[in-house]
């Protein structure tokens, strides 16, 4: 418990942004879900829109400060070259 008007303005500064970055970080897995069940279903005119618009995501949340520049790099990489070996496959 906080015992200083300053220590009650962290904690409640530190709870939005907890919240904040939860939501992007669910929209960031839900494009990536999305993105990987099109891959499965294979269908490539969705695939290349739903490639995007992760990228986009991922791209956001870092911009954001809610993942690491390698940890988005990361995951960017990952989905790109589950869509080429799709693309590739078909």
């Amino acid at each position: 418990m906080a015992h200083h008007k300053q220590a009650e303005k962290r904690n409640r500064q530190s709870q939005r942004r907890a919240l904040r970055n939860k939501s992007i970080r669910t929209g960031v897995r839900t494009a990536i879900k999305k993105l990987r069940q099109a891959l499965d279903r294979a269908r490539p005119e969705e695939v290349q829109g739903l490639l995007r618009q992760a990228i986009r995501m991922l791209d956001r949340a870092h911009g954001k400060g809610v993942l690491t520049r390698r940890a988005s790099s990361r995951r960017i990489s990952q989905i790109t070259r589950a869509a080429a070996a799709a693309r590739s496959a078909s």
